[in-house]
C-alpha cells in the first residue's frame, strides 16, 4: 500500500489510472465525499509562495469535509531548531494528512519517513507530482486516450519536467524533451523513466532542438525559465541560453494542427511563451489549473483509503 505521494513514480500504472478516474468522478460530483473527513484536519505547510497549490489544496481538503490548517516556517518550531522527524511525529497525532511545499526534496522524504499520516509533496525543487496528475487529466479530456499521445516539453529541465516525464512513462505516452545541455532534466529521473517505459510501452526522447521535439506533437508544454530558488545571478545567463526555446506561434505550428498548449503557471509572457500563444484558442492552461483541485481531492482520498498499491520499483 502506498502511504505517501512524494514523486509521480511512487505510483504504479494502475494507481495512475485509478487516480485519473477518481479525479474525473470528483470533477463531475465535487461534493460526493463531503463527509469523508468531517471534524478532521489536514496540515498544509508552505515554505514557498503559492497561488494555485495553496488555494486548490485548501479547497480540496474542505471538499472532503476537513479543516485545512495552513502554516509556514515561522509558525512551527522547525524555525527554532526542532527536527523534521519530531515535527512529523507530533503532527501525526493531530491531523489526518500533511501537505508540504518546500525546497529540498530530501526534507519531504525525511518527514514522510517519520510520519504516521499520509504526506503529499505539493512541490519541491526536484518534483511536482500533483501538477503532473492535473496535466494528464487535462490531456485525457482534451485529446483522449493517453497511450497514443505525443507530448513535447521545451525549455528548462526542472521539477515540472521531471514529474511530467515520470507521468508520461507511467501512462505509456510518448514524450519529447528539448532543453539546453546545461539545463537538461536530472539523469537519475530520466534513467528511472526509461526503465519504466520498457514495461509500459512509453517512449522518451531527449534532445536540444525544440522544433524537432514539437514536430507532430499533440501538446506543447513549457514552464518558467526562472524558478523560485534559482540564483538571481544566473538570470541573464539562463535567459540567453533559453531564448531559442520560447514557445511562439512559429514553434507551435510545428505541432499537430489541433495541438494544445500547456503551462503549469505562473507564466511569463515574452519569456518562455508569447502572449499570442498563451492567450490563444489552443491554450488549456486554466483547465490544468482547475484540474489541480480535482486531482488533489483524488490523491488525498485515495491515500487515506489505502487505495494505492505503489510502484514495484
Amino acid at each position: 500500500m502506498l502511504r505517501h505521494l512524494l514523486r509521480t513514480s511512487d505510483l504504479s500504472p494502475g494507481d495512475l489510472a485509478r487516480l485519473l478516474e477518481l479525479a474525473a468522478d470528483f470533477k463531475r460530483e465535487p461534493y460526493r465525499a463531503r463527509e469523508r473527513l468531517r471534524s478532521e484536519t489536514v496540515v498544509l505547510y508552505f515554505n514557498k509562495p503559492s497561488t494555485r497549490t495553496r488555494i486548490s489544496f485548501e479547497t480540496a481538503v474542505a471538499r472532503l469535509g476537513a479543516t485545512p490548517i495552513g502554516v509556514g516556517p515561522g509558525d512551527l518550531q522547525l524555525g527554532r531548531g526542532e527536527t523534521i522527524e519530531d515535527t512529523a511525529r507530533t503532527l501525526s497525532r493531530y491531523a489526518r494528512a500533511f501537505v508540504v511545499r518546500t525546497y529540498a526534496h530530501a526534507d519531504v522524504e525525511r518527514f514522510a519517513a517519520a510520519s504516521a499520516i499520509p504526506v503529499v509533496n505539493a512541490l519541491t525543487d526536484a518534483h511536482h507530482p500533483c501538477q503532473s496528475l492535473a496535466d494528464l487529466l487535462t490531456l485525457r479530456e482534451q485529446r483522449g486516450a493517453l497511450q497514443r499521445l505525443r507530448v513535447a516539453y521545451v525549455g528548462a529541465g526542472n521539477n515540472v519536467s521531471h514529474s511530467l516525464i515520470e507521468a508520461a512513462a507511467l501512462a505509456g505516452m510518448r514524450i519529447a524533451v528539448a532543453t539546453p545541455e546545461r539545463y537538461a532534466p536530472d539523469p537519475g529521473v530520466v534513467a528511472g523513466a526509461e526503465r519504466l517505459a520498457r514495461t509500459t510501452g512509453a517512449a522518451l526522447e531527449l534532445g536540444r532542438d525544440p522544433r524537432a521535439a514539437v514536430r507532430g506533437a499533440d501538446a506543447v508544454y513549457t514552464d518558467a525559465w526562472i524558478s523560485m530558488g534559482d540564483p538571481e545571478a544566473e538570470r541573464a545567463e539562463r535567459l540567453a541560453a533559453l531564448r531559442s526555446y520560447q514557445v511562439d506561434a512559429a514553434l507551435l505550428s510545428a505541432a499537430k494542427p489541433d495541438a494544445v498548449f500547456m503551462h503549469c503557471l505562473p507564466q511569463h509572457r515574452g519569456e518562455e511563451v508569447t502572449a499570442e500563444v498563451v492567450d490563444g484558442p489552443r491554450s488549456v492552461v486554466f483547465d490544468q489549473a482547475e484540474n489541480r483541485l480535482h486531482t488533489e481531492v483524488a490523491v488525498l482520498s485515495a491515500l487515506l483509503d489505502g487505495a494505492l498499491e505503489g510502484s514495484a520499483c
